[in-house]
């Protein structure tokens, strides 16, 4: 997560889940924002305005009419510093003042001014939470074009029952404000991406598999994600997640093992996507037959032989089915899909990737070889190259992951 250089406010109101917020503006800060903080008279109660001001590098703006602030009007310099205000935890009392314009405190007086994006997590009490009047405040707040609702979770609360309503984990909160702050330009765009490994099956206990950590397709996924598109991740078997996204993103997650499940999955999906990105490692081979008992090792033996076929090519399939689309459309509509595939490679890269390019009828193939130090499987940087279709290639340097994925986000032609 990168938020360099953007001034974020914090405003806490009186919940419980108040105790949390320091570390949310130390992982805000890390991220490399400049963090202030207002909260109302009842957060202090939580948490102290020491504690604030030490972790955020500010003094805490608490009260309206106190004569240590540094403007008279404190609730419309914030807003005026600030490119996006989050509030958390947001309880009943403060979302229904909010929702309804009262502002009688430092809190919502400031909310009150702020017309930039605004992150909300509210956090209550599950019968406060299914209140009417507080879920008639969510639903205001949630349609206003500027709020991004990250809205409560279930689980055991401060009151010791078990229910909807408490405040999301602060990652949650902080991927809530990367995508606050995003531009939308895929906004409206359903997007496919494959990610990860596959699993060819030997026998129940072993399979064939390659070093794909899934980490290149899922930092994609999330670069489309606050462009704010709609997102279909076929993902093969990754230690990686985007759980913090899935709280409030429209991201839907196909888990998949063989290449035969991942191919069926891309296919299904790709009927509905605007931009599909093929960056699983899919294996090119599986075995002909799976043991149905694990394979032993018999007395003597020296060796095993494994017969394999060919995997169905999901590029290449998916590359005929957008030739078969664009044949049946008008001359308008004929580019509308965006194929881009990926190229691993150990000699000839280049030649090998526009070759796959043209072949499988991709609008742009995304090369990176094993021979440049850095990237690949396993590592969280990568180095590229972007081959489009029209011949024309852009190299980019060795950089994380995720400047890669959003490099080649800003790199699609639309």
């Amino acid at each position: 997560m990168s938020l360099a250089g953007k001034h974020i406010l914090v405003g806490i109101s009186g919940g419980i889940a108040a105790y949390k917020i320091p570390e949310l503006i130390r992982l805000l800060k890390k991220a490399g924002a400049d963090v202030q903080v207002t909260t109302t008279k009842h957060a202090l109660e939580f948490v102290t305005s020491l504690t604030l001001q030490t972790v955020s590098g500010h003094k805490v703006y608490s009260d309206v009419f106190a004569a240590i602030n540094e403007h008279s009007t404190e609730h419309i310099s914030l807003p005026d510093w600030a490119d996006l205000m989050i509030v958390a935890p947001a309880t009943a009392n403060v979302l229904c003042k909010m929702a309804h314009g009262i502002a009688d405190d430092a809190l919502t007086t400031t909310f009150a001014a702020m017309r930039k994006p605004v992150v909300i997590a509210p956090a209550m009490n599950t019968n406060m939470y299914e209140s009417p009047a507080t879920q008639e405040a969510i639903r205001m707040l949630s349609a206003w074009e500027n709020i991004t609702m990250v809205d409560c979770a279930s689980g055991e609360l401060a009151c010791g029952t078990t229910g909807k309503g408490r405040m999301q984990e602060i990652d949650v909160i902080a991927a809530a404000a990367e995508y606050a702050l995003s531009p939308k330009t895929l906004a409206d765009r359903h997007v496919l991406i494959t990610a990860g490994p596959t699993q060819e099956a030997i026998d129940p206990v072993r399979y064939i598999t390659n070093a794909s950590t899934g980490k290149m397709g899922y930092a994609l996924a999330r670069a489309c994600l606050k462009r704010g598109a709609q997102v279909t991740l076929v993902s093969g078997p990754c230690q990686v997640s985007l759980r913090a996204w899935q709280e409030f993103c429209p991201l839907k997650v196909i888990d998949v093992t063989s290449s035969a499940e991942m191919c069926a999955a891309a296919t299904e999906a790709f009927d509905h996507a605007d931009i599909a990105i093929l960056c699983a490692a899919v294996a090119d081979f599986t075995p002909c037959h799976v043991a149905d008992k694990k394979i032993k090792k018999q007395p003597g033996q020296e060796n095993m032989s494994i017969h394999l076929k060919t995997t169905t090519d999901i590029a290449a399939t998916l590359g005929r089915m957008k030739a078969e689309e664009a044949r049946g459309e008008s001359l308008e509509a004929k580019n509308k899909k965006i194929l881009v595939g990926f190229a691993l490679e150990t000699h000839d890269e280049q030649a090998n990737a526009e070759r796959k390019l043209q072949s499988k009828n991709l609008d742009m193939i995304v090369l990176n070889s094993l021979q440049d130090s850095g990237a690949g499987f396993g590592v969280d940087t990568n180095k590229v190259t972007l081959i489009y279709a029209n011949g024309t290639k852009k190299d980019l340097p060795l950089l994380m992951k995720q400047e890669v994925a959003d490099a080649i986000i800003d790199g699609l032609v639309l």
